[in-house]
């Protein structure tokens, strides 16, 4: 492949958005982030998480084959404020939040490579609503990730933000037995708008790219032992739409990235978490991509600390 063919592979595969998690079309949300007490929002009150970590990766097609010289490694630390009100609507609590990561990140493509630091997409969410009984928690909610990233139009390789809105519907539970035995799971679907500026290379002509949308769930299995837990969290997603340029599903005709490159990845790895008395969280993971097709694929590594303020 010439650099400029790479650059366009690229331009279509990749987007480092939100927390820089690598993804093709430039998905807003780090998978994996939500694990313990996924669904247990804490009670009335403000709270302040932080989201710190690395991700590696390199390419894969639509036969989940590596991409010779495509490589991506990031930084990334992210800042929630939580705010949960003592409102309730249908019996649950009313809550909102926003998210601002910030994102260090280096891609190689082809013997090309950019090297960006900035603000990544910021996620706000209006509307979470909260209940608890007994041994189940739950949690619906509606995120509305912004396009504050610096996007390059033509330079994928420097761009962090995604260049559209999405919209991400959330449905979340956990139960906890008392025995300490923890089951929890975050279900999301995005649906993304439009880039409008989209170039296939610097200077190229505008086109208009359309990431298609996704189905996505962090999950967590594990054990609480007193203050402490161990187990095995990670994440599933599945693109549920094709990608299309101005309008049309990206075809074999582009290469392997076929069949209007719809995304896949499972991963999995181990979490352990502790919890103080005075009400801080602190969680640390790792998990490893596999079964991964039309996107980067590696591992990440995550620490987590939440505070009530």
């Amino acid at each position: 492949m010439k650099v400029t063919k790479l650059v366009l592979a690229l331009a279509m595969t990749v987007g480092l958005c939100g927390m820089a998690q690598a993804k093709e079309g430039g998905d807003q949300y780090p998978n994996g982030g939500e694990s313990w007490m996924a669904g247990a929002v804490p009670p009335p009150g403000d709270y302040f998480i932080n989201y710190s970590g690395y991700y590696t990766g390199k390419l894969r097609d639509g036969d989940g084959n590596r991409v010779s010289g495509a490589k991506v490694d990031a930084w990334f630390n992210a800042f929630r404020y939580l705010n949960v009100s003592n409102y309730q609507i249908l019996g649950g609590n009313w809550g909102w939040h926003v998210i601002a990561p910030l994102v260090h990140q280096r891609i190689e493509m082809g013997g090309a490579s950019g090297t960006e630091t900035n603000l990544g997409d910021i996620t706000v969410s209006p509307f979470i609503l909260s209940w608890h009984s007994g041994n189940w928690h739950w949690v619906t909610a509606l995120d509305i990730m912004a396009p504050t990233g610096k996007y390059y139009s033509g330079d994928p390789l420097r761009s962090i933000g995604a260049g559209y809105w999405s919209f991400e519907p959330v449905f979340a539970f956990t139960y906890l037995n008392e025995d300490g035995w923890e089951a929890s799971a975050k279900f999301m679907y995005n649906m993304k708008t439009s880039n409008n500026r989209f170039r296939p290379f610097e200077n190229g002509p505008k086109m208009t790219y359309s990431s298609g949308d996704e189905f996505h769930v962090d999950w967590l299995v594990g054990k609480h032992f007193g203050p402490w837990a161990a187990g095995v969290s990670g994440y599933y997603l599945q693109q549920t739409t094709a990608d299309k340029l101005d309008g049309q599903a990206i075809s074999s005709a582009m290469g392997p990235w076929s069949e209007g490159r719809k995304g896949r990845v499972f991963a999995f790895g181990p979490s352990v978490n502790y919890s103080a008395k005075n009400g801080m969280q602190f969680i640390a993971q790792w998990q490893h991509e596999t079964m991964v097709e039309n996107r980067f694929g590696g591992d990440k590594f995550w620490l987590k600390f939440a505070m009530p303020l």
